[in-house]
């Protein structure tokens, strides 16, 4: 009896755990990312995401539901090196321009800590700028550089010159 009663609360337990572990993993995950609709609101110039073409972004923060929106990656590169901005940030999603359908409004999103970026090529962002135009596929973003022109990189070796062009940060 005493063995078998041993034996439940080891399996309770054991539950018990599992059950936590889920939580903390469910909770510690960042948020997934958001379609673009209505609401999706530029963060630095205060247009729509609808209105503009090429590659978005949108960051997630600690403690707030919704995402700060960017009409272009660059401006969202930005946002996480100017340090009037929140630091907590939980994720940030760009356009992944490798599986994306179209230009004019990409449709879906990769992590930017897992992308490559191609900088410095001849595609302008949806606001008429330089763009850091981001990929989840290392081998399409190489095809679009050969073809547009630009570098690859990774989102830590974009630098600060090309994010804030007049040398405003460094």
């Amino acid at each position: 009896m005493e063995a078998a009663l041993y034996r439940r609360s080891l399996l309770l337990v054991g539950l018990l755990s599992i059950a936590a572990c889920k939580k903390q993993t469910a909770e510690t995950a960042p948020p997934a990312p958001r379609p673009i609709g209505a609401s999706a609101v530029a963060e630095f110039c205060g247009m729509n995401l609808l209105e503009h073409a090429g590659p978005k972004a949108q960051i997630f923060v600690r403690d707030r539901p919704d995402p700060y929106w960017f009409a272009t990656v660059r401006d969202a590169i930005a946002f996480t090196r100017l340090p009037e901005m929140p630091a907590d940030i939980t994720v940030m999603w760009v356009s992944d321009m490798a599986r994306s359908h179209q230009w004019e409004q990409p449709d879906a999103w990769v992590d930017a800590s897992r992308a490559v970026f191609v900088i410095g090529s001849r595609r302008r962002s949806g606001m008429e700028t330089a763009e850091a135009v981001p990929f989840s596929d290392p081998a399409a973003a190489r095809m679009f550089a050969e073809s547009d022109g630009g570098q690859v990189v990774r989102l830590s070796q974009i630098p600060s010159s090309y994010i804030f062009p007049e040398g405003s940060q460094s």
